[in-house]
C-alpha cells in the first residue's frame, strides 16, 4: 500500500496546484466582503503634507540613448553641474558610480552598477570614474563607450571604445563650450 507520508504529500502538492491553478485563472472568489468598526482607532499622529515629484527634462537613466556618468574624480557634489550642463546639451541622462554615491555627492537613484541600474544607451560617457567591477557590469552593453581620466592605467579604458587621459576639469568644460 501507500505509506501515510507519501499520501500527505501527494495531497498537499494537489491542493497546492488547485490553488495556483485557480490563482492564475482568476475563477472563484466568491468570499463575501464585509465592512467593520475598527472602534475608535484614529490617526493623530501623522499628518499628510504634500506630495512633490521631481521634474526634469532629462531622460530616464535606465532607458536614455546617451548617459553621462561621473566617478569619485569628480570631487564633490557641485562639481556634478557640470555633467549636468553637458547632459543638457546633449539630451542624455546623468548616472554615477557606486563611489560618488557612497561619498555623498549624488542620490542613490543616479546609480549606475551591478548594485544600481543597468544600462545600455548608444553613447555612455563616464567621467572620473576608474572602473570598478561592478561599475562596469551596469554599463558593458552599451554600444559605444567613451571614458574620460586622468590616470592612463584606469580600467575603464579596457572597455571604453575611445578614451581621453585628461583632467576632466578641463576637458568637460571644453566639450560643453564646443556644444554652445
Amino acid at each position: 500500500g501507500i505509506n501515510a507520508e507519501y499520501g500527505k504529500q501527494w495531497y498537499q502538492r494537489r491542493v497546492r496546484e488547485a490553488v495556483v491553478s485557480t490563482q492564475s485563472t482568476g475563477e472563484g472568489g466568491s468570499a463575501a466582503t464585509e465592512a467593520f468598526d475598527i472602534g475608535g482607532v484614529t490617526n493623530d499622529k501623522s499628518e499628510f503634507l504634500e506630495s512633490k515629484l521631481s521634474k526634469s527634462d532629462r531622460p530616464e537613466l535606465a532607458s536614455a540613448g546617451i548617459v553621462i556618468s561621473g566617478g569619485r574624480g569628480l570631487k564633490n557634489g557641485e562639481n556634478f553641474e557640470m555633467l549636468y550642463n553637458l547632459a543638457d546639451k546633449m539630451g542624455a541622462a546623468v548616472g554615477a558610480s557606486r563611489a560618488a554615491v557612497d561619498a555623498g555627492y549624488v542620490p542613490s537613484d543616479l546609480q549606475v552598477g551591478q548594485t544600481g541600474k543597468m544600462v545600455a544607451p548608444d553613447l555612455y560617457i563616464a567621467v572620473g570614474i576608474s572602473g570598478a567591477i561592478q561599475h562596469l557590469a551596469g554599463m558593458k552593453d552599451s554600444k559605444t563607450i567613451v571614458a574620460i581620466n586622468k590616470d592612463p592605467e584606469a580600467p575603464i579604458f579596457q572597455v571604453s571604445d575611445y578614451g581621453l587621459v585628461d583632467d576632466l576639469f578641463k576637458a568637460v568644460p571644453e566639450m560643453i563650450s564646443n556644444l554652445d
